[in-house]
């Protein structure tokens, strides 16, 4: 006999839900935080999509402030997939982390540039 009761993967589907909208809520709160106020010496984490992970090679690699990215950007002509495929082969990056410090930094440059 096949059991059709329900072994709870709907109750996993849902936590999985809400952790992607938490998550999804978060960026976008660090988005806004980062692209309402001047530059200043923000750590580079502060930037949507850098994580601690990602925060830690940059820093490695020498861009521990906002603004090391921030130029970097500049560098490349305020190009956002520039900036993600750089993201990308620099400190491993996926589509989505590159994507979000991308726009958080066109944004920034909307605003204060």
């Amino acid at each position: 006999v096949v059991s059709t009761q329900s072994t709870g993967s709907s109750g996993i589907n849902a936590e999985y839900g809400k952790q992607w909208y938490q998550r999804r809520v978060r960026a976008s709160q660090k988005m806004k935080d980062f692209t309402s106020e001047p530059m200043g010496e923000k750590p580079v984490t502060s930037l949507a999509g850098i994580g601690e992970k990602l925060g830690g090679k940059l820093y490695d690699e020498g861009f521990q402030f906002a603004y090391n990215v921030l130029g970097q950007f500049l560098v490349l002509g305020k190009n956002e997939d520039l900036l993600v495929m750089w993201l990308k082969d620099k400190v491993g990056a996926n589509s989505k982390q590159a994507g979000d410090c991308a726009k958080c930094l066109k944004d920034w440059c909307d605003s204060f540039l």
